[in-house]
């Protein structure tokens, strides 16, 4: 096995259509695929802190979701807007999509063009990032925030078969408001868990990363995103592997703030902005050294950054496994950890 197996088939009835609790568990019930050097464990999420140890770090993403579907009229077709990211000029990267949570192909998005909101307009004004036309810039004439408040729920995709309310989409570490869609990884997460893995000696750090919206029907490389890593995050980092632990990121998210932080000889500043890092086989991990993750779509980039953490054939091995074990997919869905092939 040479390559993550981004183009595998995953069965229907390997989607996660509701929340655990929907399916009588704990949110720390949910199955955990667990490869590392001495190969592949199957337990639940909540025996994490069997497979980590004292001295290592565990960063999280305090990032929490806004509700940021709304619905919309374009060209007098039913849609749905999806509120991407807030950008720096006021405006926001924003999505059409069907109400039923699949692409918008009824009318192609054009620059001045009008979409009709609950008491409101957003304005189209250019594709975000060309020459994609997927996500476009928007100026909106009401208080976005305001706007969502009021009518927006959360962002759901067509395999999610039932409306859940938001606070099916918050995480344990979710303060600062800001992220299109849930960072899921940190979803299994209870108090009981965090309470469990501090008293085992393990250290909890939290980064900022607003996510933008997925895009696993297009295969394209992630979005530009807001994020920041503090200066006592970026010191307990530095501090856990000067002493021999280990960072476990708990999701891409955490991963692609942290790296974006490190220089090329691991060591993480602290730091703040939009980041466009793209991680892969030519941009390996230089600082996490493990990852907690949920499973992701045939094609979907994230894969490519599994690899740049676990390496290509412990993804790719890892991956077979849950589809031959009956692991479910997306972020109501089981979880990995993976370790580092070094």
């Amino acid at each position: 096995m040479t390559a993550v197996p981004r183009e595998f088939v995953l069965p229907a009835d390997r989607a996660a259509t509701a929340p655990a609790e929907a399916r009588g568990l704990a949110r720390d019930e949910v199955r955990l695929l667990v490869s590392g050097s001495t190969g592949i464990t199957h337990a639940r999420f909540r025996e994490l802190p069997q497979f980590l140890r004292p001295g290592d770090l565990v960063v999280v993403n305090n990032s929490s979701t806004l509700a940021a579907a709304v619905d919309a009229r374009y060209r007098g077709v039913p849609a749905v807007l999806h509120f991407a990211a807030r950008l720096d000029h006021g405006g926001w990267a924003v999505e059409l999509r069907t109400p039923e949570g699949t692409p918008f192909t009824a009318a192609e998005p054009e620059s001045g063009a009008h979409v009709e909101l609950p008491g409101a307009s957003a304005t189209l004004r250019a594709p975000w990032l060309p020459p994609a036309r997927r996500l476009w810039i928007a100026e909106v004439d009401t208080e976005v925030t305001d706007l969502l408040a009021r009518h927006g729920r959360p962002i759901t995709y067509s395999y999610v078969t039932q409306r859940w309310s938001p606070e099916f989409y918050r995480t344990v570490f979710g303060r600062e408001p800001g992220s299109a869609e849930m960072p899921s990884a940190a979803r299994p997460f209870t108090d009981t868990l965090v309470t469990d893995l501090v008293t085992a000696g393990i250290t909890l750090a939290p980064i900022t990363l607003h996510t933008g919206v997925s895009s696993p029907e297009t295969g394209e490389p992630p979005s530009p995103e807001r994020y920041r890593v503090s200066e006592t995050t970026a010191r307990l980092v530095n501090s856990a592997h000067a002493t021999g632990g280990r960072v476990i990121a708990v999701g891409t998210t955490v991963t692609r703030a942290l790296e974006s932080a490190a220089t090329p000889s691991g060591l993480v500043r602290p730091a703040a902005g939009w980041t466009d890092l793209i991680l892969g086989a030519d941009r390996p991990a230089r600082t996490v050294d493990a990852l907690i993750t949920g499973w992701h779509e045939p094609g979907a980039s994230h894969l490519q950054l599994l690899e740049a953490v676990a390496g290509s054939e412990r993804v790719d091995t890892a991956y077979r496994t849950a589809l031959e074990t009956g692991y479910l997919w997306h972020e109501f869905g089981d979880t990995a950890l993976l370790f580092a092939d070094r």
